[in-house]
C-alpha cells in the first residue's frame, strides 16, 4: 500500500466497552422512536433548506403532490391524478380530498399555487427555484381541487422535480407570518407527523398528526437527537439510549457485524462523493483544466475507500453513481492514480511547483479522508489547508457560493433522477454550481426539455463524458448508507437516497 495510506486510518472505532442493548428495548417506549443523526437541519423550512439537510426530517412533517416509495418509485400523495397535454407543456394534477393542515386548515389548490410561487420568489431564498424559475410559466386553480401548471418549456423531470422538492405549505399561515424566514420556527406541513420543538444543537421532537389523510405511523412520537461523532451513535443504539442511528461509519458498521442486540441495514447511497471546485474565476488556478485533472490523478482512491470506508465504497467515474435508475456512464473509468502525470499536467498549466490552496472538510465527512486527500495532493506540490466546519455552517455558506475554492460534498437522491445533480452542480446558476462549459450547458439544456427516458440518458451519457474530460470536480467514491437499529424495530431505508421516511415504521409486538 502507498505510505500516505497510513494518513487515512485515523478513523474512530467502535468502543469496546459499551453497554450492550437487548433487542426489544426501546430507548422510552413502544410508542416513541428516538433517532441519532449526525447533526440537526439548519433550516426548518423545506423550500429553503438544501434536499440532504430537510429530507431529514421533511418527508415526515410535509408532503408534496406526488412522493417516492422505499426504491424511488413514483406513487401518489397529495394528488391522486396527474395529466399531461400533448406538447407537454401543461401538467394538470386532481388533489386528495379531505387533506388537512396540521393546523386544522384544509389543503386546497391555492396551498398548492402559493407553494411553488413561494419557492420562485427570490426573497424565499430557496434552493429548489432553480428548478422551477425557468419552467414554470404560470398556474391555474380552476377549482379548489385542481392544479394546472403551465410550463414555459418541457421539462422531462416535472414530476420528479414535484415529488422531490414541492413540499406544500400553508397560503393563509404563511403569509400570516412577519418575515419569510418566520416559517422555519414554527412549520405547518401535511405529513404524518407535526413540529413540536427544536433544541438547536441537540434535539428535534415531531408528534404524529392524528388528522394525517394516510395510514398512521405505527409510533406516536418522533425523537431526533444530533450525535456528531458516528462511533457515539452507535454506542447510543448499544445502550439503549436511541433506537436507531443513522451515518454509521464503515469501520463500526464492520465491527456490529458480529455483535447481538443490534441490527446493521445497508443501502446504496446515490450519492456520489466530491469535491466542489471554484473553476470560475479565471484568476486562480482552478480555472485550468490542467489544473482540476492534476487534482484528481494525484489521488489513490483504491487506498482511501480500502482504509477508511472498509471497501464499502465504489471509486466514483462521474457525477452520477452508478446506482442511479438511469443516467450513468458505465464506459468512463475512474481517473487513474498517476502523480507523474498529475506534475506534469501541473507544469503544462503554468506550475511546476504546484500552489497554495484550502478546502472546506465539514464535520459530517471523515477527518482522515480530508487529510488523506491534502496528504496525496501534498506529494504532488498542491499545498492544501484543511478547514474544518460544522456541517449547518457549512450548508450556510455552499448554498450561496462561499464555500470556495474547494468543498467537500455529497448530493442527496432527491429526486431519483440525474438532473438533481446535473442542475445543481454542473449547470450554469446551479446552487452548488460554479463551473461552466458551454458545451455542456447546451446539452443540459437539451435534456431539461427531453421527455423521453431513453433519450434522456444518452444526453446525460454525454455531459457526464465532457465534465468528465475538463475535470469539473474531483471525483471520490459512491458510499453505501449503513444503519444501526433494535432488532425489533420494523423500519426499512430509502434505497440511494438520504431522505429518512417514517411513514411506515413501528415495533414488533412483544414477546410474552
Amino acid at each position: 500500500m502507498h505510505p500516505l495510506a497510513a494518513a487515512v486510518l485515523a478513523i474512530g472505532l467502535l468502543a469496546t466497552g459499551a453497554a450492550q442493548a437487548l433487542g426489544g428495548k426501546p430507548a422510552v417506549d413502544r410508542n416513541t422512536l428516538v433517532v441519532a443523526l449526525s447533526s440537526g437541519p439548519g433550516n426548518l423550512d423545506p423550500q429553503v433548506a438544501p434536499s440532504v439537510d430537510s429530507a431529514k426530517y421533511a418527508w415526515n412533517v410535509f408532503d408534496t403532490l406526488y412522493g417516492f416509495d422505499l426504491k424511488g418509485n413514483i406513487e401518489p400523495r397529495l394528488a391522486t391524478a396527474h395529466t399531461v397535454s400533448a406538447d407537454g407543456l401543461t401538467h394538470t394534477f386532481k388533489l386528495r380530498s379531505g387533506v388537512k393542515f396540521h393546523n386544522d386548515a384544509a389543503l386546497t389548490s391555492a396551498d398548492v399555487k402559493f407553494s411553488i410561487e413561494r419557492i420562485i420568489k427570490p426573497e424565499t431564498k430557496s434552493t429548489r427555484r432553480p428548478y422551477f424559475v425557468n419552467t414554470v410559466a404560470s398556474v391555474e386553480t380552476p377549482d379548489a381541487q385542481t392544479v394546472v401548471f403551465k410550463l414555459a418549456q418541457k421539462d422531462g423531470a416535472f414530476l420528479n422535480k414535484v415529488a422531490g422538492y414541492l413540499y406544500i405549505v400553508p397560503k393563509a399561515y404563511t403569509e400570516g407570518l412577519p418575515t419569510p424566514e418566520a416559517f422555519a420556527l414554527a412549520p405547518v406541513g401535511t405529513g404524518p407527523y407535526r413540529f413540536v420543538e427544536h433544541k438547536i444543537g441537540q434535539s428535534l421532537e415531531l408528534a404524529r398528526f392524528d388528522g394525517f389523510w394516510g395510514s398512521k405511523p405505527g409510533v406516536a412520537k418522533l425523537l431526533f437527537r444530533f450525535v456528531p461523532e458516528a462511533s457515539s451513535r452507535v454506542n447510543a443504539v448499544l445502550a439503549s439510549e436511541v433506537d436507531l442511528a443513522t451515518d454509521v461509519a464503515p469501520s463500526d458498521a464492520e465491527q456490529l457485524a458480529t455483535r447481538k442486540g443490534v441490527s446493521v441495514v445497508s443501502v446504496p447511497g446515490g450519492s456520489p462523493l466530491h469535491i466542489r471546485i471554484y473553476s470560475n474565476d479565471a484568476a486562480t488556478p482552478l480555472s485550468k483544466r490542467e489544473v482540476r485533472l492534476a487534482l484528481n490523478h494525484a489521488l489513490d482512491r483504491d487506498a482511501i475507500i480500502k482504509s477508511v470506508f472498509r471497501g464499502q465504497a465504489a471509486p466514483l467515474a462521474s457525477t452520477i453513481p452508478a446506482s442511479y435508475p438511469y443516467g450513468s456512464n458505465p464506459a468512463l473509468k475512474p481517473y487513474a492514480y498517476d502523480p507523474a502525470k498529475s506534475k506534469a499536467l501541473l507544469a503544462q498549466a503554468g506550475f511546476p511547483n504546484g500552489f497554495e490552496t484550502s478546502f472546506y472538510c465539514a464535520a459530517a465527512f471523515p477527518r482522515a479522508l480530508c487529510e488523506a486527500v491534502a496528504a496525496y495532493w501534498g506529494q504532488v506540490g498542491v499545498k492544501a489547508q484543511v478547514k474544518t466546519i460544522d456541517y449547518v455552517a457549512f450548508n450556510r455558506i455552499n448554498n450561496v457560493h462561499q464555500s470556495g475554492p474547494l468543498a467537500f460534498s455529497e448530493f442527496g437522491n432527491a429526486i431519483y433522477d440525474p438532473i438533481h445533480v446535473i442542475g445543481g452542480s454542473v449547470a450554469k446558476g446551479g446552487t452548488w454550481s460554479d463551473y461552466f462549459n458551454p458545451e455542456v450547458q447546451k446539452l443540459i439544456d437539451q435534456v431539461e426539455g427531453e421527455a423521453d427516458r431513453g433519450k434522456r440518458d444518452t444526453l446525460f451519457k454525454q455531459i457526464l463524458q465532457l465534465t468528465h474530460d475538463d475535470g469539473q470536480a474531483v471525483l471520490l467514491a459512491e458510499l453505501n448508507l449503513n444503519y444501526a437499529r433494535d432488532p425489533d424495530l420494523q423500519w426499512s431505508p430509502q434505497v440511494a437516497g438520504w431522505s429518512l421516511n417514517f411513514r411506515n415504521v413501528g415495533w414488533k409486538a412483544p414477546q410474552p
